[in-house]
């Protein structure tokens, strides 16, 4: 066996409801942990588990989108967000790079044109071995591979149908809920679930999406449709209200304001009442314009619904053993250990109630839980200062808070932002509009003015935030930035000579080199 046979199972440590772990459990169970999802944080979860030596099964099923699409493990990150996301953006950031090079001597015979088929390729390829070494790695770590859609009988006991319709039951001592969320569609509007896609399907596409309308005003939304811009696709973004709720609007506003600039079109405060196929097999897409109060309509190849995402537990059978969700959400409540209101049972990423929906986090949580359960760790996940970028056509990188939530905290008079518009050295001879590149710098306003927010709008911006992120995190404060030597030239360094205050009322342009 991999584990000591007479060890005790349960995990010591853990905080909260945590400490109950694996009491009472029967000592037959098959496992010490099943993990239920095979995306960042359920297997960051089982992998660490394992290295403790202890006996691990992780449970894991694509259920297709309602195109068809589906994918191998490794979770929404791997195969329909970030990875594929971030290899789109760079063939959007490529072209522009072409546009670029033409002021720097290089002959590039115009128009260029962009190969939809070839992207999507190379990316899936890529994405296809990501899935085989995830694979491999459960191998070598000796982590029993489910792929079968499980659902709890009892609080040990999950089970399930693999693919030839043959039932399986998997009981184990400790079970974590890693199962992650899945897009949302408007089930009010007609056509909606029919004919739309949503980023599930948008990276599995074989042939171009075409003239494309992305409804939504997430980052998911935004993201996707600046990079269909910037490979030469007609790109529409139908916003409802604001764009990026929940991130600093002042930024937001920077954000899509350059979209507008580079080429998206945006469709502002109109929502869609109907979606219907036309001979052609176009999409005829019918909205509302709530500022003009008419309706409009035009016709797409493609409609991809971006209006957020929504937690993957319906077929888990959670209400049977108790485990409680946020009715509004469908999220799983959990405490601070991530510990469920059923003893054993956990939850971590996307799937719990107010946490980040954000890889990193969730795979910080699932190893911090296996320490916690197997490894003698009482190390809890700290939410604080995660530092996160939105790869919009110019990246919005930021960590900490929002001006308007340090507001909230403190009081507009307790806070002093510092703040530059500033011009990217590699925009100069290349004459690119650097009217949108900013950053802020939201600080308490007493005595050592610690940082409580970064906001950062630029090239690579998730390389720059990235690095001010431990900083932060460390308790950094306005004068220890001021004392930081900036890299010349950079676009960074501009952080470390922030000195013009919103309060001043000055000109924040930055001159000179």
């Amino acid at each position: 066996a991999l584990g000591a046979e007479g060890a005790p199972r349960s995990g010591g440590g853990a905080a909260g409801w945590g400490l109950r772990s694996g009491a009472g459990a029967a000592p037959e169970n098959e496992y010490d942990l099943l993990v239920i999802g095979g995306g960042s944080g359920g297997l960051a979860c089982a992998k660490e588990a394992a290295q403790f030596g202890r006996k691990v099964a992780v449970m894991d099923y694509v259920e297709p989108s309602p195109q068809g699409t589906s994918w191998g493990l490794g979770g929404t990150c791997v195969n329909v967000g970030c990875i594929p996301k971030k290899l789109m953006h760079q063939a959007a950031l490529l072209g522009s790079a072409l546009k670029d090079a033409q002021h720097y001597g290089w002959n590039i015979s115009q128009p260029v044109h962009h190969t939809w088929s070839v992207m999507a390729q190379g990316v899936q390829n890529y994405v296809k071995s990501l899935n085989w070494g995830h694979r491999v790695q459960l191998q070598e770590k000796k982590v029993k591979y489910f792929n079968i859609k499980g659902s709890f009988s009892d609080p040990h006991t999950v089970c399930g149908l693999t693919k030839a319709g043959k039932e399986t039951v998997v009981t184990a001592d400790n079970i974590v809920i890693a199962t992650g969320g899945r897009p949302k569609y408007p089930m009010d509007v007609a056509g909606a679930l029919e004919y739309g896609i949503t980023s599930d399907d948008l990276f599995w596409l074989k042939e171009s999406p075409g003239k494309t309308l992305v409804v939504g005003a997430s980052y998911v939304s935004l993201e996707c449709a600046g990079f269909l811009t910037g490979i030469g696709l007609d790109t529409t973004v139908m916003m409802r209200s604001v764009p990026l709720r929940g991130f600093d609007q002042q930024m937001a506003s920077l954000v899509t304001e350059h979209m507008e600039s580079y080429g998206t079109k945006f469709l502002k405060r109109c929502f869609p009442t109907k979606v219907e196929k036309l001979k052609s097999n176009r999409l005829q897409v019918t909205w509302k314009n709530a500022d003009l109060d008419t309706e409009e309509t035009d016709s797409f190849d493609t409609v991809m619904w971006a209006v957020g995402r929504a937690p993957d537990t319906k077929t888990l059978n959670l209400e049977t053993v108790g485990v409680k969700t946020n009715s509004e959400t469908g999220k799983i409540i959990v405490d601070a250990s991530e510990a469920t209101s059923v003893p054993h049972i956990y939850a971590v990423g996307d799937i719990t109630e107010g946490r980040p929906e954000l890889t990193p986090t969730a795979i910080a949580a699932g190893k911090l839980l296996a320490q916690r359960l197997f490894g003698q760790s009482s190390e809890l996940m700290d939410y604080d200062n995660v530092p996160t970028t939105v790869f919009a056509p110019l990246e919005y990188g930021c960590v900490g808070l929002s001006e308007e939530a340090a507001v909230q905290r403190y009081g507009s008079d307790n806070i002093e932002v510092y703040h530059a518009f500033y011009k990217p050295l590699e925009f100069t001879v290349a004459e690119r509009d650097a009217t949108q590149c900013y950053m802020k710098m939201v600080c308490l306003r007493e005595r050592e003015q610690r940082i409580l927010g970064l906001h950062f709008i630029g090239p690579n911006a998730g390389e720059v935030i990235q690095g001010f992120a431990l900083g932060i995190k460390c308790g950094a404060t306005y004068p220890q930035m001021m004392k930081t030597v900036g890299i010349h030239p950079t676009c960074a360094e501009e952080v470390t000579k922030l000195h013009i205050t919103k309060r001043s009322g000055l000109d924040a342009t930055v001159t000179g080199c």
